[in-house]
């Protein structure tokens, strides 16, 4: 599967359904962006049970924002719905690949768990 583009019209039905949404904040002027894409790309390929998306914090600014993405690439990971993992930077594929086991390996009533225990908390 292809990379999808995401915008504000589609962004949060993408990653508030079922399975696993990885979301790269990029923008075209950006070196390490540029690296880290043929990387993302091969990812989705590679894992076709995953949905690849892409916002191109030039063209969503305001999704950027609301994301409080502060620099690029930044890499988001949502799992059912949940964000599970955010970090800024290229990942080399090794990264990645490792990234995408360990979310496939979480226990979501865990993560469900620790959310309203923390939620609770508050």
């Amino acid at each position: 599967m292809a990379t999808v583009t995401l915008t504000q019209e589609n962004f949060e039905q993408t990653v508030s359904g079922g399975g696993i949404v990885l979301v790269d904040f990029w923008a075209t002027w950006c070196g390490p962006c540029r690296q880290f894409a043929p990387v993302f790309e091969e990812a989705s390929e590679k894992f076709t049970d995953i949905v690849f998306g892409k916002i191109d914090t030039d063209d969503q600014q305001q999704l950027a924002m609301a994301a409080q993405i502060t620099s690029i690439p930044t890499l988001m990971a949502f799992r059912d719905g949940i964000a599970v993992f955010r970090q800024s930077g290229a990942l080399p594929t090794s990264a990645l690949e490792d990234l995408i086991a360990q979310i496939k390996g979480l226990d979501m009533d865990e993560v469900r768990k620790k959310i309203a225990e923390s939620e609770k908390a508050e």
